[in-house]
């Protein structure tokens, strides 16, 4: 095993850098512009049931050291993903993929992850359940331990691969959220998603998001990021992705050190669409820096 490989939820990572969904689109985008067989894998664009156009624009505003979007999941749908999506990918990429999964009822959740577990190029399910639950008055899921096992445990019952749940950070207690999704069964979990902000504009004194509000993420997140990824770890026996800010090498070993076994990096990819490959082109000689000799031997190390 090599200096920079980490084992999640049993498959086997070169590395633990992992482009976030919703900013690495379907793969094929960035392999134009760089062999993207170097990463560990990555978190495809979230994906549900039926195809969404998504939130009206504008959607997406630069901030101080950050950035607030409020895309709303577009995508063409799971049966198009599978159709479509996954052979263009499966020529640029040939790794187990990350399939990232969002729903709007414990239905929705369960059906498109038991048509993505049949994918052989899909290795692991990334349940995101920081959707409205429209059953439950368009609460997130992620909000309330008791909805976020119910999800968790309808998609372990038609799954058989890896399923990591990914927990939202807009709430008081996310290790209580961990360890309920532990408890239902999940392989993983993956956090933060975004925090929620909002920008006003102060010629039309008019939210800058058509949406009002949106999911924050940057550099600005990353204390916090770190802070649940540190909570969390403690919490369960199960492994951790980290994601929230990460825009270096420097601070993949800190998620790692936090407890992160592999680390997701979203708005970073939206600013500089190399920054994955750099990130990994730069761990020997970060880890050298702090005499680390294996990335897995750091994990939850602070």
């Amino acid at each position: 095993m090599g200096r920079m490989n980490v084992s999640l939820c049993g498959l086997p990572l070169d590395n633990p850098v992992i482009p976030a969904s919703g900013t690495f689109g379907y793969g094929y985008e960035f392999a134009e512009l760089y062999d993207i067989n170097c990463l560990g894998t990555f978190s495809f664009k979230g994906t549900t049931r039926e195809p969404r156009f998504g939130n009206p624009t504008p959607r997406i505003a630069e901030c101080t050291a950050g950035m607030i979007n409020a895309v709303g999941l577009q995508n063409p749908g799971v049966d198009r993903v599978i159709a479509e999506e996954l052979p263009r990918l499966k020529q640029c990429f040939h790794k187990k993929v990350m399939a990232n999964v969002s729903g709007f009822s414990v239905a929705d959740y369960a059906y498109t992850c038991e048509k993505l577990d049949k994918e052989e190029q899909v290795g692991w399910l990334e349940v995101n359940v920081s959707c409205p639950n429209v059953h439950g008055g368009g609460m997130s899921f992620g909000t309330d331990p008791r909805a976020a096992a119910e999800v968790t445990k309808a998609v372990k019952a038609v799954t058989k691969k890896p399923v990591i749940v990914k927990l939202s950070p807009n709430v008081t207690d996310i290790a209580a959220i961990a360890k309920a999704c532990e408890d239902a069964g999940a392989d993983g979990i993956s956090l933060i998603n975004t925090l929620l902000g909002m920008r006003i504009d102060l010629k039309t004194k008019k939210p800058v998001i058509a949406n009002g509000m949106g999911g924050f993420s940057g550099p600005a997140v990353f204390p916090v990021a770190l802070r649940m990824v540190y909570q969390v770890h403690k919490a369960v026996r199960i492994p951790v992705v980290g994601m929230g800010g990460v825009s270096s090498a420097r601070d993949v070993i800190e998620m790692m050190l936090a407890g992160a076994t592999a680390v997701e990096i979203g708005a970073a990819n939206l600013v500089n669409p190399f920054i994955c490959r750099d990130i990994i082109a730069q761990l020997p000689e970060t880890m050298d820096q702090y005499h680390i000799q294996t990335l897995e031997e750091i994990i939850g190390g602070a």
